[in-house]
Protein backbone atom coordinates (compact mmCIF):
# COMPACT_ATOMS: atom_id res chain seq x y z
CA UNK A 1 0.00 0.00 0.00
CA UNK A 2 1.25 3.48 -1.17
CA UNK A 3 0.88 6.27 1.59
CA UNK A 4 2.04 9.07 -1.28
CA UNK A 5 1.03 9.23 -5.12
CA UNK A 6 1.05 11.80 -7.40
CA UNK A 7 -1.24 14.01 -9.84
CA UNK A 8 -0.47 16.81 -12.27
CA UNK A 9 -1.97 20.67 -11.65
CA UNK A 10 -4.45 20.90 -14.40
CA UNK A 11 -3.55 24.99 -14.30
CA UNK A 12 -0.09 24.42 -14.55
CA UNK A 13 0.86 21.05 -15.72
CA UNK A 14 3.27 20.45 -12.45
CA UNK A 15 3.42 17.01 -11.18
CA UNK A 16 2.40 17.07 -7.59
CA UNK A 17 2.59 14.59 -5.06
CA UNK A 18 0.32 14.23 -2.05
CA UNK A 19 0.11 11.75 1.06
CA UNK A 20 -2.66 9.37 0.81
CA UNK A 21 -4.83 8.97 4.16
CA UNK A 22 -5.40 5.24 3.94
CA UNK A 23 -8.08 5.45 6.55
CA UNK A 24 -10.61 7.82 5.01
CA UNK A 25 -12.25 5.47 2.48
CA UNK A 26 -11.66 3.95 -0.98
CA UNK A 27 -13.03 7.43 -2.65
CA UNK A 28 -12.27 10.51 -1.37
CA UNK A 29 -12.10 14.30 -3.16
CA UNK A 30 -10.78 17.26 -1.70
CA UNK A 31 -9.48 20.74 -2.35
CA UNK A 32 -5.96 21.56 -2.64
CA UNK A 33 -4.60 24.35 -4.02
CA UNK A 34 -1.46 24.10 -5.99
CA UNK A 35 2.16 24.46 -4.57
CA UNK A 36 3.88 26.15 -8.13
CA UNK A 37 0.88 27.51 -9.14
CA UNK A 38 -1.35 28.41 -5.89
CA UNK A 39 -4.88 27.77 -8.39
CA UNK A 40 -7.18 25.32 -6.32
CA UNK A 41 -7.12 21.83 -7.85
CA UNK A 42 -9.92 19.28 -7.17
CA UNK A 43 -8.49 16.41 -5.85
CA UNK A 44 -9.85 12.61 -6.78
CA UNK A 45 -8.58 10.22 -5.09
CA UNK A 46 -9.39 6.08 -5.07
CA UNK A 47 -8.23 3.07 -3.67
CA UNK A 48 -8.30 -0.21 -4.99
CA UNK A 49 -8.87 -3.37 -3.07
CA UNK A 50 -5.17 -3.65 -2.50
CA UNK A 51 -5.42 0.20 -0.90
CA UNK A 52 -2.79 1.29 -4.23
CA UNK A 53 -3.97 5.27 -5.23
CA UNK A 54 -5.25 6.52 -8.37
CA UNK A 55 -4.74 10.32 -8.21
CA UNK A 56 -6.46 12.73 -10.41
CA UNK A 57 -7.07 16.53 -10.58
CA UNK A 58 -9.60 18.94 -12.28
CA UNK A 59 -9.32 23.12 -11.80
CA UNK A 60 -11.84 23.64 -8.84
CA UNK A 61 -13.16 26.75 -11.08
CA UNK A 62 -14.30 24.23 -13.66
CA UNK A 63 -17.05 22.45 -11.77
CA UNK A 64 -20.42 23.59 -11.81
Amino acid sequence: MQSQASYVCDSCGEVIEVPIDLSAGSRQNYVEDCPVCCNPNLVHVTLDEDGEPTVWAEAEQDRS
